[in-house]
């Protein structure tokens, strides 16, 4: 049977996966992509329009892609068939990027912490607070996972940071934790939390490098705004 032969919609999305297998995505439209993995779960509907409504109502590639899989399928025509063709793309995504990070990784400077954090917490949905442990060198030895959820002085203790960072005899330490947001600015409780660690450190000799705040755009850095 030729294309000419398919049904429409069959066609169609025929035309995207050769043009996928031709060419990669240069030259897709957002909706387009979006379109191309909502036919992974669908054996034959059309899903030009519920890819277009994807893409508005989320505002955007990201957006669609970042959507649960209840907010999915929110959207007419998007049922939990179709949205597995979104979700399968993330999870492989993040899972390649995170085999991706080389197994010695150096943090020599700034913008590779920020690069780490980024692939590490910046995706989260949730705030995550974590400690990155550190040698001599600035080689991360273990990332160590504090707290999940909204951060308070109460959940981030000394104890716990500072108990991970003498296991792994860490030279130095980097606290770090998300705001699912996108807003940058530190709460009350982030300069709390930070000053109770700077402090400890300075007890146990165990540097506090920085705080960093980390979003989807950016990133806020305790040192740099002279902080720590």
């Amino acid at each position: 049977m030729k294309i000419k032969d398919l049904p429409k919609s069959a066609g169609h999305r025929q035309r995207l996966r050769d043009r996928f297998l031709q060419g990669g995505l240069d030259g897709f439209l957002n909706y387009e992509i979006i379109e191309l993995l909502l036919t992974l779960g669908t054996p034959r509907s059309d899903c030009k329009q519920m890819a277009k409504e994807a893409i508005k109502t989320f505002g955007g590639l990201r957006g669609a892609i970042d959507a649960s899989f209840d907010e999915l399928q929110q959207i007419r025509g998007i049922g939990p068939y179709n949205a597995f063709g979104i979700k399968l793309f993330r999870a492989i995504s993040e899972k390649y990027a995170r085999e991706k990070i080389p197994k010695k990784i150096s943090l020599t400077s700034p913008q590779a912490v920020v690069n780490y954090l980024k692939e590490k917490i910046g995706k989260e949905n949730k705030e995550h607070f974590v400690v990155l442990l550190l040698d001599s060198r600035n080689n991360l030895l273990n990332v160590k996972d504090i707290s999940v959820g909204t951060l308070n002085s109460s959940l981030v203790h000394p104890r716990e940071v500072f108990e991970s960072a003498v296991k792994n005899l860490a030279a130095y330490i980097i606290v770090a934790h998300n705001h699912p947001s996108g807003d940058l600015t530190p709460s009350e409780d982030d300069v709390e939390i930070t000053k109770g660690l700077v402090d400890s450190g300075r007890i146990l000799g165990i540097e506090i490098l920085d705080h960093v705040i980390i979003t989807r755009g950016g990133f806020y850095s305790f040192k740099e705004k002279g902080l720590i």
